[in-house]
């Protein structure tokens, strides 16, 4: 049988998919975390409800939208609000089960940086675009997941900057700050899959299929923690790769040539 070919990208998406259960309703953002939530709809979850930061709830894109305000995402949405309604009346409520976050640095506590790269925010190293709403998210979303790869200078022990809370310090800093959503319950990466320990440090608890628990720990800038019973996740299927190139991003505009 012949093995499968895919990209990194491509890996992080299906496997992010795989985390949504049928009937979430999930705050999305546009690019990889987009796909993977289209994804989702399309194989093990067609009650996913998809809510994306302009206003609009319910959405079912005919194409692949590519901002938050692409009129693609209003047609046939259940409704269409304002971004203050979005972030109010739903987010913060609790009615938004999944958020979906991302970041140029992520800690060994689930903290994102998506600000600056460099201690000195007037002269950092690299100024980036920051929070958008992914601040709010990591606050109030029911749960949340991370993606990234899994690159060293991404999982530095501590962020340089605190954009989008995590676990904060650990032991209980989300309840002392009075954030009531359980904050990152996972990150996706192309190695494996992270979740955090009783304290919020992020543990490997999944290996991709060739990945090693080695590769993980190099690519990871404090002593990374293996759980005892470390699960190996299912093999990229090609359905769902079939459905990533021929429905949801077939011109490769977020696979990256995947």
């Amino acid at each position: 049988m012949t093995e499968l070919a895919y990209s990194p990208a491509e890996l992080m998406i299906v496997n992010a998919a795989r985390l949504l259960k049928d009937g979430d309703v999930v705050f999305v953002g546009v690019g990889q975390p987009n796909l993977a939530c289209n994804l989702a709809k399309r194989t093990h979850a067609p009650n996913l409800t998809m809510i994306y930061e302009a206003g609009v709830i319910g959405a079912e894109p005919a194409r692949l939208p590519l901002s938050i305000g692409d009129p693609t995402l209003v047609s046939g949405a259940l409704s269409v609000v304002s971004m203050y309604d979005i972030f109010t009346l739903y987010l913060q409520r609790g009615n938004v089960d999944v958020g979906f976050l991302g970041g140029a640095q992520i800690d060994r506590y689930g903290n994102i940086n998506a600000t600056i790269v460099g201690k000195d925010y007037e002269h950092p190293k690299v100024r980036l675009p920051g929070s958008g709403g992914a601040q709010e998210i990591a606050a109030w979303a029911n749960r949340c997941y991370i993606m990234t790869p899994h690159q060293k200078r991404r999982f530095p022990e501590k962020v340089d900057f605190l954009t989008s809370a995590g676990y904060l310090d650990g032991n209980g800093g989300r309840e002392k700050a009075a954030l009531r959503g359980k904050g990152p319950v996972g990150v996706v990466t192309d190695l494996g899959f992270m979740e955090p320990d009783e304290n919020g440090e992020l543990v490997l608890t999944a290996l991709h299929p060739g990945k090693s628990a080695e590769q993980a720990r190099e690519n990871t800038g404090w002593d990374l923690k293996i759980a005892a019973q470390l699960r190996i996740t299912e093999p990229v299927s090609q359905n769902e790769l079939r459905i990533l190139h021929e429905e949801l991003d077939p011109t490769g505009i977020y696979l990256k040539g995947g």
